[in-house]
């Protein structure tokens, strides 16, 4: 199940700016400013939404093979591959242009991005015909000419994830949820491991964490750096 879509209002550290969609990690559509940015299995398709009941056509362009997520953050969209993640810029909301690119096996590859880093995750599953990689990869951004791997750790099947500010989400799916302290990028520190939480996708943001699992739509509170339970709303298969 696929997380959500929101639109946010201004929000410092790893949240959008003013207009910019929030979506869980494993989203495949979001929206900055005037523009909606939709990704297919190969492509990325941009649409003028000013005038929301008459959307227009910008560039469609080639990603390649694999295409599965997109998340939006200042003037750039990461987009998500089996392969590797695409760094497009947006200066030009109509007709977005690849700067940057980061490979790695192949595998399934959600992706988030806060200040000068990406944080990457890499799942073992057959759809992506990566078998034994489970890690997070942290990816240091700051020159997009040379884009450097900082950090990688170990996971057990991580699946969506957010960031807010030094606290990092990773959904492990049936293996359950962490948070983890990114104040250093280049040194990821464990909190919490909550193993008896399914999670699928997170969205963080002010102080709430929505998490997409078997049991439906479920929200909590990460005030304390803690998660603390608040609601679920069930939602059928």
């Amino acid at each position: 199940m696929s997380l959500l879509f929101l639109l946010s209002c201004n929000k410092d550290g790893g949240s959008p700016t003013p207009g910019t969609g929030i979506g869980g990690s494993t989203a495949r559509f979001t929206v900055s400013d005037n523009t909606l940015y939709i990704v297919g299995a190969t492509s990325l398709q941009a649409f003028d939404i000013t005038n929301s009941s008459n959307p227009i056509p910008g560039a469609k362009t080639t990603v390649g093979m694999g295409v599965e997520t997109i998340f939006p953050y200042r003037d750039k969209l990461f987009v998500g591959t089996q392969t590797g993640m695409f760094i497009y810029d947006i200066t030009q909301p109509a007709r977005p242009k690849q700067v940057s690119v980061y490979t790695h096996i192949q595998s399934c590859d959600p992706v988030v991005a806060q200040g000068n880093y990406a944080y990457v995750t890499l799942r073992s599953g057959t759809n992506c015909r990566n078998r034994t990689n489970n890690s997070l990869d942290v990816v240091d951004f700051s020159d997009l000419n040379n884009l450097k791997q900082i950090g990688s750790y170990p996971m057990k099947n991580p699946h969506g994830l957010g960031v807010d500010g030094k606290l990092l989400f990773v959904g492990e799916g049936e293996y359950g949820l962490r948070i983890l302290d990114v104040s250093n990028p280049a040194v990821v520190l464990p909190i919490q491991y909550i193993d008896s939480v399914k999670a699928y996708d997170v969205i963080p943001y002010q102080n709430r964490l929505i998490v997409t699992s078997p049991a439906g739509i479920s929200q909590y509170s990460y005030a304390t750096n803690q998660l603390t339970h608040l609601s679920t709303l069930p939602v059928q298969p």
